[in-house]
């Protein structure tokens, strides 16, 4: 995963770098950190590896502190998600603020559909997702909601299904994963997260 990676270059001490331009390659000194996520950070199926590029650093910065602090990976079954929480462990504070800003300014193309699903009934099931995330998938800080506009829809199934099953927002101290699982209470089963993923998938 990426924080693997960039745990090892901040310990090497090849941790600096800066974030004014709109990346279209790796900045020097992170090369390695495309291993899992890819080359600019477009992702990796295989591996369970999402796409990165584009997501606002706030999430970022949220999601990694989340995984830090054990709010969000600590599920047995979540193995990613583990795997993440171990990794994030030995970054400081202001590391992950540079890992978020970096990821935000890097970009990669769309990703491509990878899911068989109805967008038809995925556009029905999204319009509770809509309050939040917005119509088009763009996202909204204030709520905490983050863009889906971009996520591989392979991603978004997966973690839908992680709400649905508990492997995800489980945790008191996860505020916002806590809505989530709320929220994802109309996906009742792996077809309908592929459904809506598909749909998700499509939006501009």
């Amino acid at each position: 995963m990426l924080v693997r990676t960039l745990a090892i270059l901040f310990v090497f001490g090849i941790g600096s770098f800066t974030t004014h331009a709109k990346y279209t390659s790796t900045p020097e000194g992170l090369e390695y950190c495309t291993v899992c996520h890819g080359s600019q950070l477009k992702g990796n199926q295989n591996i369970g590896a999402p796409r990165l590029s584009d997501l606002s650093a706030w999430y970022v910065e949220r999601q990694l502190k989340n995984f830090k602090q054990g709010i969000r990976g600590a599920h047995p079954e979540d193995k990613t998600g583990i795997e993440m929480m171990r990794m994030v462990l030995g970054l400081s504070a202001k590391q992950i603020t540079e890992i978020a800003d970096w990821v935000a300014q890097t970009s990669s193309d769309k990703p491509v559909s990878s899911l068989v699903g109805d967008a038809n009934k995925g556009q029905q099931l999204y319009q509770s997702c809509a309050a939040c995330h917005g119509a088009n998938g763009e996202g909204n800080k204030t709520l905490g909601a983050p863009k889906l506009s971009g996520l591989n829809d392979w991603y978004i199934a997966t973690q839908l299904n992680h709400f649905r099953l508990g492997l995800r927002g489980a945790q008191g101290s996860d505020l916002y994963g806590q809505q989530m699982k709320a929220a994802s209470a109309v996906i009742t089963s792996e077809q309908d997260a592929a459904d809506l993923a598909v749909y998700v998938q499509q939006l501009k």
